[in-house]
């Protein structure tokens, strides 16, 4: 008997020793499986602080939803260089209700090189709040001695507003065609108030502009109830894109240096600023900046498809082969974003630029009739094997999104 009691104390004490045992290592377990799952929802893919990106409360606010149809249109014309944004920029130009500012950031880039492109994003989203409200005296920070007039602002010489009534009697307003630059050079110079008061009377007012790098700058300006930014982004070809940089390489330089020393100066990205061959230096910068270039494009598609409603709504996604393949059924998606209506003078003219003869000038920024076809596959006579890959490699992704195939036989886009 007293045996029998013996053996059942000692299973009773074994057990509780076990227990006493088991409990830290649940306990540790526990701890764990929680370090675990958290580092897991940490690893999923997904836009930093993305919630007080886009509002305060981590909410997607209604308060940006304003009705267009009762308020001044802003539009972004989002970009970068050779994509063929200066005819996109052009259609809007023409337009009666527009008034349109030709790459304005421009001289900020000029006043302030060799600053890198990162560090100038913030004077650039300075300046478009400012020219958005109307207020040109910004431009005042980086005229130096120059006194400013409608003749400093950059591209002046092509805008319709500038060389029209009642600024200059160069051009009619409601006339559709390209504005000749020779005629408007002989318009009288405008004080820069006189352009600020023309500035307050169109419904619509347009910015084409490349030197945004990262759609992420714009955001305030997006929140901002007073201006409502709205964003119509323009994507090419990366290897189209590719080939016009490299025809307009020594015009590229200085912009390309500028994108290479960006804030993105990861080990990636410094190896670039240093060519390998000191007789093709501006080649070897113009290519290299092409692959920050896509990084930038796919970061951008990342944040729209991860944004709110309402930015998706006052943003547009426009492809240039579209655009030139299909002008006027572009021209009406992009004037019904922006609360515009067309006409049959406009149709033509968006029809003619894109049915002319041949790829482009010798001079790669001048606005143009060119062949569309042309313009679109170019690259595949111009570019080597070695240079469609090199693009194709570090652009996939971006091709993926945008639906560019990779190099074959057939001309698709």
């Amino acid at each position: 008997m007293k045996r029998r009691l013996h053996k059942k104390y000692l299973v009773l004490i074994l057990a509780y020793t076990g227990l006493l045992l088991l409990i830290p290592y649940v306990l540790d377990y526990g701890d764990k499986s929680v370090h675990h799952n958290n580092k897991l929802q940490q690893q999923q893919p997904r836009c930093p602080d993305l919630e007080k990106l886009w509002d305060d409360n981590g909410n997607a606010s209604e308060q940006h939803a304003v009705n267009r149809s009762q308020t001044r249109i802003h539009i972004y014309l989002h970009a970068t260089w050779r994509t063929g944004s200066s005819f996109l920029g052009e259609l809007f130009n023409q337009h009666p209700d527009v008034f349109y500012l030709y790459e304005p950031m421009w001289h900020i880039w000029q006043a302030l090189y060799p600053g890198d492109a990162g560090s100038l994003q913030g004077a650039v989203r300075d300046m478009m709040n400012a020219l958005y409200r109307c207020d040109f005296s910004v431009l005042k920070l980086y005229a130096g001695s120059q006194n400013i007039t409608t003749s400093f602002i950059f591209g002046w010489k092509m805008n319709k507003v500038i060389c029209s009534e009642p600024l200059c009697d160069a051009h009619k307003r409601h006339d559709i065609g390209l504005v000749k630059e020779d005629l408007c050079a002989k318009c009288k110079k405008r004080d820069i108030r006189d352009l600020e008061r023309e500035c307050k009377k169109y419904p619509v007012m347009v910015i084409k502009g490349v030197r945004v790098l990262d759609l992420s700058t714009l955001v305030p300006l997006m929140k901002d109830p007073a201006i409502n930014l709205q964003i119509i982004q323009l994507f090419r070809d990366p290897r189209a894109v590719h080939n016009s940089r490299l025809k307009s390489k020594q015009a590229l330089v200085k912009e390309s240096i500028q994108v290479l020393r960006s804030k993105k100066q990861t080990d990636k990205y410094k190896r670039l600023l240093v060519p390998n061959n000191r007789v093709n230096r501006a080649e070897s910068y113009v290519s290299s900046a092409m692959e920050l270039i896509c990084d930038n494009w796919l970061s951008d598609m990342m944040l729209v498809l991860n944004a709110p409603p309402w930015v998706r709504r006052n943003y547009l996604r426009v492809r240039y082969e579209d655009l030139v393949l299909q002008p006027m059924e572009e021209l009406q998606r992009l004037f019904l974003f922006s609360n515009l209506t067309s006409s049959p003078a406009l149709d033509r003219f968006a029809l003619n630029m894109t049915h002319g003869h041949g790829y482009s000038s010798d001079k790669p920024f001048l606005i143009s009739s060119r062949d569309a076809k042309e313009a679109i596959y170019a690259w595949r006579e111009r570019l080597n094997v070695e240079q469609i890959h090199q693009v194709e490699a570090y652009c996939s992704e971006v091709m993926r999104h945008l639906g560019y195939d990779k190099n074959s036989g057939d001309k698709t886009t």
